[in-house]
Order: C-alpha cells, then structure tokens, then sequence
C-alpha cells in the first residue's frame, strides 16, 4: 500500500462527516447511458435537446417516449458493485454514528436499490413526476407508466416521430386536477430545486472528507462542490478512470 493511499485511509477512518459526489461514471457499469458527448443520441436525437422545457412544450409525446425508454433501462438496470460498495460504506459509517451524504448527479435510483441512505438527487428521479398545473410532484415507478406508453420509446433510429394525443399521456391523478405530467427532471435550463440545493451546500459545508466518484466534475453546480471543500483545506478523493477538469484542485 503506498503512503498517499495509507494516509488517506486513516483520514477516512478519523472522519466524521463524509461526502460522497457521483456521477453517471458509477452508473455506466449497470449499462445506463450517459447521453453525454459524441455518442449520446437516442433515435436521431441529441439527447440533451430532448431535456429541455422546450422540447416537451412542443411535443411532450416525444419527449415522454424518451423518458419512457430511460426508465425501462432503469428499471432493468441493477445496482452494480460500486453502488453496493458506496452503500455498504455508508451503512458500516452510519452503524458507529457518523454522517455519510450522497450527493448525486444520476437519476436512476441505483444508489438507494443498493441500499444507500441519505442520498441527494440534485437533478430529480425517472420514477418522479411532477404534475405542469399544480406542480405535485408522486413516486411513479409502473412501467409503462401509462398504457399509451406501452412499447413505446424504442431507440429505433429510423423512428422520428410520435403523435400520442396529449390527453393520452400521463396525467395527474388529482380530480379537480388532471394536468399533464412531466418527468420530475431538472433539464437544461432550469434552475436545481432550493431544497435540494439547500441539503447539497449543507453536505458540502459541514464534511471533513469528500469523495467524488464517476462524475466529469464539468455540470454546475455540482462542478462547484469538491473544489469548495478542497478550498477550506478538506482532504478530497477523486475516483475516475480519467482525470477531470476538477483533478488539479484534489492534488
């Protein structure tokens, strides 16, 4: 064991308060894709252009056929041992009164299927809606999550386009209510969730030890947090099969 290893070994023991950031590198290995970079199209589609308010005003049917995809991969995917090691790391810290946070970029719930507690979703849930007129936002995870949605979202590139009728597609459950749904994601150009922001910047600011696991470190806020930490002095590990734009603040 060299000595880099050996010493940060023994803060970790020390430690108190643990923060733990991943991203979607964790989840890869459990066969969930990233849609990020060159590769990261579904159909003919850019996904990140589909992730956005935008896109579901003009054609949520569209938009609830990707989604609908990303979920059945989701809901097949499962937990792989790095999920299973964060979890069992937790538990075994959280068992001798310690403080473990998970905060986490992916939206697949793989961390909590592992077993994992205390688990910070900064960009929402594929198995949370959240309703466009009264903005509830319910736990959903059927598949499909209506029966227009059945064998829909097939990643068939020579399929362009979808027509469900908006009233066919998930709907809030509240009587007087019945607005359309829309997955409970935080796309490109929305702004995160206050509270979740709020529980992030907690972890962030009361940890003696951070971790960061399978994330680019490029998407803010999230980009932000490792790099405060390392500023108050905090000892930080990066867990990458490459390194990161955020590597050189770590060293």
């Amino acid at each position: 064991m060299n000595t880099t290893m050996k010493s940060f070994r023994q803060v970790l023991a020390n430690a108190k308060n643990v923060l733990i950031l991943t991203g979607s590198g964790i989840s890869a290995e459990s066969g969930i894709p990233t849609f990020r970079g060159a590769g990261g199209f579904w159909r003919k589609y850019q996904a990140q252009n589909l992730a956005t308010p935008e896109a579901f005003a003009a054609n949520p049917s569209l938009v609830w056929e990707f989604y609908e995809y990303r979920r059945r991969v989701a809901s097949e995917a499962k937990p792989n041992m790095g999920h299973e090691a964060i979890a069992d790391f937790q538990n075994r810290y959280l068992e001798e009164g310690k403080n473990v946070v998970i905060v986490t970029q992916n939206i697949d719930e793989l961390h909590q299927r592992a077993g994992a507690k205390n688990v910070v979703e900064l960009h929402g849930s594929l198995y949370k809606t959240r309703c466009t007129i009264c903005h509830e936002v319910v736990v959903n995870k059927n598949i499909p999550i209506c029966p227009a949605l059945k064998e829909k979202g097939l990643p068939d590139p020579n399929i362009m386009t979808s027509d469900i009728p908006r009233e066919d597609l998930p709907k809030c459950e509240k009587e007087n209510c019945k607005g359309l749904l829309r997955p409970h994601i935080v796309w490109f150009g929305e702004n995160l969730d206050e509270y979740i922001l709020e529980q992030a910047y907690t972890a962030v600011e009361n940890c003696d030890v951070c971790l960061v696991i399978g994330t680019s470190s490029v998407v803010y806020p999230a980009a932000m947090f490792a790099p405060q930490v390392a500023q108050r002095g905090i000892p930080v590990a990066e867990f990458n099969l490459e390194t990161t734009p955020a590597t050189r603040h770590f060293e």
